[in-house]
């Protein structure tokens, strides 16, 4: 991918030199570089980093990034949280800053971009009523729009991308909680999600596989209102004779696959299953992929979409509970399911 060139009249942040190490090896410092669009969630990310360990600072400008790193490795790492509201910001010059420090050996940094549909956002600070940092004398709208497109090239370059049009703090926090942990390096964390495909396809799947040529335990009235977690379920959907011929292939594709993008540097892969109900197949399908994986040695997480929507208590009718929600994320979800 090229790299692009520094904005006009904007000085391209350089990472501080390399430190000669003396007599040894240096462990590498690690950086999490964390941006994406204004109420996306960016501060609900910095507090969850912090609060695994790591040393958090937010809107820090590009121009100070340099000095902050000048020196030598800290005993922890590091999380900024860079926001297009700083002077000197510019997707160029944060690229530059990006390509800089990844050439630098005593570095190992990472971009986790935090991304949410338009309409969240917009809905987001109308909830909160707070004002967009590039509305102006424009629409909120325009102004969000505007800002992704400022920040579509940064977006490309993510190692790490969150969605969190449908996802709480609380999800968020768990979201992270799969790819980053201050008690090691950096490693392949793997989402498996199951999904009904009434209800669309997740954002932000790397695979996905439909589940719908099993059998249905929909029909049979004693597992309707059961789910894959459950034994009984899981032994209907067993039974298929398509179903392991299918469950052994995939899974060694998946083996395949995992190696190849640990190689590729990927930090989060996410697998999505869906069936027509999102309940019975596609929920067995992760609970036992995930058994398997794990028995492998690789890190892996469970979410069960549909189940999680049915399990959550309704909003408040008055509407001041979704108000409040959407400021968490301002931070925070804004959304509300009907389902």
């Amino acid at each position: 991918m090229p790299r692009a060139a520094a904005a006009e009249g904007g000085a391209v942040a350089q990472a501080p030199a390399s430190p000669a190490p003396a007599g040894g090896i240096v462990d590498a410092q690690r950086l999490v570089l964390v941006t994406g669009p204004s109420g996306a969630g960016r501060s609900t990310a910095i507090h969850a980093l912090e609060d695994m360990g790591f040393e958090a600072i937010d809107n820090l400008p590009l121009s100070l990034v340099p000095r902050l790193l000048d020196g030598p490795p800290r005993p922890v790492p590091l999380a900024l949280g860079l926001d297009v509201r700083n002077r000197d910001f510019s997707a160029a010059n944060l690229i530059e800053l990006i390509d800089s420090l990844t050439r630098n050996p005593a570095f190992l940094p990472e971009v986790l971009y935090l991304d949410c549909a338009t309409e969240v956002l917009v809905r987001r600070y109308s909830e909160t009523r707070r004002r967009h940092p590039l509305a102006g004398d424009i629409p909120p709208v325009e102004a969000i729009t505007a800002e992704r497109d400022l920040l579509a090239p940064v977006r490309d370059r993510a190692d790490v991308l969150i969605d969190t049009t449908e996802l709480s703090p609380h999800d968020l926090r768990a979201e992270l909680a799969q790819s980053f942990d201050a008690r090691g390096g950096p490693g392949l964390s793997v989402s498996l999600e199951s999904f009904s495909y009434k209800r669309g396809v997740p954002r932000g799947l790397d695979f996905m596989f439909d589940c719908r040529f099993l059998a249905n335990p929909h029909w049979e009235p004693s597992l309707r209102p059961l789910d894959g977690r459950d034994p009984a379920v899981q032994h209907y959907v067993t039974a298929d004779p398509r179903f392991q011929p299918f469950f052994d292939k995939l899974r060694d594709l998946i083996l395949y696959v995992l190696p190849a993008q640990v190689d590729e540097g990927k930090a989060h892969l996410t697998i999505g299953f869906g069936c027509t109900g999102g309940q019975h197949r596609s929920v067995t399908l992760v609970e036992l992929m995930a058994d398997d994986l794990a028995k492998k040695c690789w890190q892996v997480s469970k979410r069960h979409r549909e189940i999680e929507r049915r399990s959550r208590a309704p909003l408040p009718a008055a509407g001041a509970g979704a108000a409040t929600l959407s400021g968490a994320y301002l931070g925070g979800s804004g959304k509300a399911d009907p389902s």
